[in-house]
C-alpha cells in the first residue's frame, strides 16, 4: 500500500477553507488569494497524474538515439586498422586520448538523454511551486496591517495608519485562515513534488515548507497576543 498525500482531499480541504473566508470576509483580498489557491490545488489531481506517468515515446526516442551512438562508435572501432609494427609511445597516447574523449562524450550524451524526462518534469513541478511561494508571501501581506495593538491599545491615527475596522474576535479568526492557508499551500506544494523522484524539486518543496512555517510561528505569536489581551 502506497502512503501519499490525496490530491482530492486536499482539494475538499481548501474548498471549505475558501468557503469560510467567503462567509466571513467576502470582500477581502484572502478571500481571493484562497481563490487562486483552490485553483492551484484543483490543477493538483491532472498534474501529478502527467508526473506519475511515464513518457514513453520520449524513452523510445531516447533509446533509439543512444543505441545508434553507441552502436556508431562501436562501428568506428570496427573501422580502425591495427598497424603491422608497434606504434610508437606518443602515437599510442594520442590513440588512447582519442577514444578516452569518444567515450566521455558518448557517456555524457547517454546521461543528458536519460535525465531529460525527469528534467522536463522538474520543470513542470518547479514552475507550481514557485507559484505557491509567491502565494505564500501575499499571504504575510495581507496579514502584515493585522496586529493586535490596534486592539488592546488605544490611541489617535495618523492618515496613513490601517483601518480599524475588525474586533478582536474577527481579527483572531482572520489570522487563524492565514495559517490555514500556509499550511496548505505547503500541503499543495508537497503533491507536485510527491510523484517525480528528483532532489532539486524535493528541496523546492522543502523550502517552502519552511517558508510557509516561518511565516505561520510569526503569525501565532500575533494570535498568542490577540488571546491574552
Amino acid at each position: 500500500m502506497t502512503i501519499g498525500l490525496d490530491p482530492g482531499q486536499i482539494v475538499s480541504t481548501v474548498q471549505k477553507l475558501r468557503s469560510r473566508i467567503a462567509e466571513r470576509f467576502p470582500k477581502s483580498g484572502l478571500n481571493e488569494l484562497c481563490v487562486e489557491l483552490l485553483s492551484v490545488a484543483e490543477g493538483a489531481t491532472e498534474t501529478c497524474a502527467l508526473l506519475a506517468r511515464p513518457l514513453i515515446g520520449l524513452r523510445v526516442t531516447v533509446g533509439i538515439v543512444i543505441v545508434f551512438l553507441v552502436g556508431s562508435f562501436v562501428g568506428a572501432l570496427g573501422m580502425v586498422r591495427l598497424p603491422e609494427r608497434l606504434p610508437a609511445l606518443t602515437e599510442f597516447v594520442q590513440f588512447l586520448e582519442a577514444g578516452v574523449n569518444s567515450v566521455v562524450l558518448i557517456g555524457a550524451a547517454a546521461f543528458f538523454l536519460l535525465t531529460i524526462e525527469t528534467r522536463i518534469k522538474r520543470r513542470r513541478a518547479l514552475r507550481i511551486v514557485n507559484q505557491l511561494r509567491a502565494l505564500a508571501h501575499v499571504v504575510d501581506i495581507h496579514q502584515l496591517t493585522k496586529d493586535p495593538d490596534c486592539i488592546t491599545i488605544e490611541g489617535e491615527d495618523t492618515l496613513s495608519s490601517p483601518k480599524r475596522e475588525m474586533t478582536r474576535f474577527e481579527m483572531g479568526r482572520y489570522l487563524d485562515y492565514c495559517v490555514e492557508m500556509l499550511s496548505l499551500i505547503s500541503k499543495v506544494a508537497a503533491l507536485y513534488a510527491q510523484n517525480i523522484e528528483d532532489s532539486v524539486a524535493l528541496d523546492a518543496v522543502d523550502n517552502i515548507e519552511g517558508l510557509t512555517t516561518g511565516l505561520s510561528r510569526k503569525i501565532w505569536q500575533k494570535i498568542v497576543m490577540l488571546r491574552e489581551a
